[in-house]
């Protein structure tokens, strides 16, 4: 009779069947993009969605994504996304994978009604890509 293997840490819990993992994984492309992505859209379709940096006016202005739009994510409320595109999509991030303010702001945009994802990997994966920072001052 076949010895069956020991389970491991990553074999201990079946994966998901091939159905329901494209499934999963299709839903995470429809809240988040990365960085190459981002950049990639950025170069070719500059006007197809606002892409916000939600960190505070101090990390923004020592370094944020040419053309990205300053919104810290404490300030964001019906009146200080008034004056963005209605319906336009918003893209979020922050300072990186160890950063939670992408994800408030895009919970509390999507709460406003607003179409909404997050690029992860934030500021650290953008610069980790080899993307420039611009700085303001």
């Amino acid at each position: 009779m076949p010895r069956l293997p020991s389970p491991t840490p990553v074999t201990e819990v079946p994966a998901l069947s091939p159905a329901q993992a494209r499934e999963h994984f299709a839903r995470l492309l429809e809240l988040e993009t990365d960085c190459w992505d981002v950049h990639a859209s950025l170069e070719s379709a500059p006007d197809a969605f606002v892409l916000l940096d939600v960190r505070s006016p101090d990390e923004f202005r020592r370094g944020h994504v040419r053309g990205a739009v300053h919104l810290p994510h404490g300030q964001i409320s019906a009146r200080s996304v008034a004056e963005l595109p209605e319906g336009k999509l918003l893209v979020v991030y922050c300072a990186g994978p160890h950063c939670n303010g992408a994800d408030r702001a895009a919970a509390k945009l999507a709460a406003l009604g607003r179409p909404v994802k997050k690029m992860i990997g934030g500021v650290t994966g953008w610069r980790d890509e080899g993307f420039p920072l611009v700085e303001d001052g």
